[in-house]
């Protein structure tokens, strides 16, 4: 079983395309020990946007001689993708049929008082030397510094839930992926299972491109 803490940048907001992944490969759930680590850049099939770049700062002429963003592959048996919002991740990679955990989702989920669930807004959270910590954020937005970012929240939600097994912290993801709160609508910010249920059965019927985990906490 592989298990990888995963990132990527992309091109940006629209059809985004692959020009950097990064990995951690892990196993162990009580140390979260590094395997292996890996970054790659890779060359997209369009610009980069403006908007990415002012993120990642890495520049179309920087992807010249890199692979083509098509030949990247995750390694065999990979079971298991974390990442911060991880669906953006895993969307940009062709959809794997790999099970997806999202640190995102969880913190949200066990720390809800926190008016921000950024992966460094967590990490300011859990710092216990800010100023240490600003420096260490200041490559925030490389793939690696973020998967490494990310093994550090991860470690946070391991000493908070205590699963047993990398299944049971997935079963945990996919449960904090589930709303409390209707996110959009005239209903927004209302309970799920305070909203009327013509509402529901309207949504239910009508609206075709919501967001999976929703309909399920309207179906429940």
């Amino acid at each position: 079983m592989t298990v990888l803490i995963f990132d990527t940048e992309t091109t940006g907001k629209q059809a985004p395309e692959l020009i950097e992944a990064a990995w951690l490969r892990v196993r162990d759930l009580r140390g979260l020990e590094v395997e292996e680590q890996f970054v790659q850049r890779y060359r997209p099939g369009k610009p980069i946007e403006l908007g990415a770049l002012a993120v990642h700062h890495i520049l179309d002429e920087d992807l010249q001689n890199s692979p083509p963003a098509s030949e990247f592959r995750l390694p065999e048996n990979t079971e298991y993708l974390v990442g911060h919002s991880i669906d953006f991740d895993w969307e940009v990679i062709g959809r794997p049929d790999v099970r997806r955990i999202c640190t995102y989702a969880m913190s949200r989920k066990l720390w809800p008082e926190l008016d921000s669930h950024s992966q460094s807004a967590l990490l300011y959270h859990f710092s216990k030397d800010r100023v240490k910590t600003r420096e260490n954020l200041r490559n925030a937005h490389s793939a690696l510094a973020d998967v490494k970012f990310c093994r550090i929240i991860l470690n946070r939600v391991l000493l908070t839930v205590r699963p047993v097994s990398w299944e049971a912290l997935w079963e945990f993801s996919e449960r904090a992926r589930i709303p409390d709160t209707m996110p959009f609508g005239k209903y927004r910010g209302v309970k799920i299972g305070d909203i009327p249920d013509d509402y529901r059965r309207w949504a239910l019927t009508n609206l075709n491109e919501m967001d999976p985990y929703l309909r399920k906490a309207l179906e429940g």
